[in-house]
């Protein structure tokens, strides 16, 4: 099993659309890239902790590749927008790849410049070293499942 980390908005969409993947064993929403030890929502929320929502995905790359992954990333998200997705707005909702190695670096950027063909304002999403991963409360997790949902409002 590999680890990816994405950040592409609000962690509930995000994680609903990685569940449905073939090759995901498991999905955690969380925080990741900020400056402050053990965030809570609260915490992350106020803007001050750089924290993004990310989620933190679990695979199989015999089932699924890395680009696959990244591809299902750009396709569920505008990562022309700075610090937002729809509604949400903040810091903690902007366009993120957090990679675990160096190879991941490098599929990161390939993607991102194929990416910028399709857009025609800029892409502003960061490409970052994984941090400490900090698991949002369990009241997030699996939250549109719990809830009877299938998506946010976006």
């Amino acid at each position: 099993m590999e680890k990816a980390t994405f950040g592409a908005g609000c962690f509930w969409h995000v994680e609903a659309v990685f569940q449905k993947v073939k090759g995901v064993a498991s999905t955690t929403v969380g925080y990741m890239g900020g400056n402050l030890k053990n965030p809570t929502y609260e915490d992350v929320c106020t803007d001050r902790t750089d924290h993004a929502e990310v989620i933190q995905i679990e695979y199989d790359p015999k089932k699924v590749s890395y680009d696959e992954l990244l591809e299902i990333f750009w396709e569920n998200h505008d990562p022309t927008q700075l610090n937002r997705q729809g509604p949400d707005h903040g810091t903690q909702y902007r366009s993120v790849i957090f990679y675990h190695n160096e190879q991941q670096k490098k599929l990161a950027e390939e993607s991102k410049n194929k990416q910028k063909q399709k857009y025609t304002k800029p892409i502003l999403t960061e490409i970052a070293k994984a941090k400490e991963f900090y698991r949002a409360e369990e009241y997030h997790q699996k939250y549109l499942e719990k809830n009877g949902l299938n998506s946010c409002r976006l």
